[in-house]
């Protein structure tokens, strides 16, 4: 459900695989109804399934605390389960795949 703010668009490494994101969706919600399939299983930023590197951008959480430690944030790891995007973002995602 789109909120009225724009798009933006997450990118993913190695395998250029692109999506656009909408305002209120997470990182993994707005790649699945993209036909992206990223690794995941909790959906609520505890079991690190779906952890990957955020090499560009900026994200914010739905969750007080997202299963990382101060230093991994540090290192830009993110989970896309519970993050959204604020504004273009690019991912370290190596296990991700088009469905189609």
């Amino acid at each position: 459900m789109s909120t009225g703010a724009p798009q933006t668009t997450a990118r993913i490494e190695p395998g250029g695989l692109r999506f656009d994101t909408d305002a209120g969706r997470t990182l993994l919600q707005s790649a699945e109804a993209a036909g992206i399939e990223l690794p995941s299983s909790c959906r609520n930023g505890t079991c690190r399934t779906c952890i990957c590197r955020l090499l560009d951008g900026e994200v914010r959480y739905r969750v007080e605390w997202p299963g990382l430690s101060r230093e991994e944030k540090a290192e830009g790891w993110i989970l896309p389960c519970v993050a959204e995007p604020v504004g273009d973002v690019r991912l370290d995602a190596p296990l991700a795949r088009s469905q189609f």
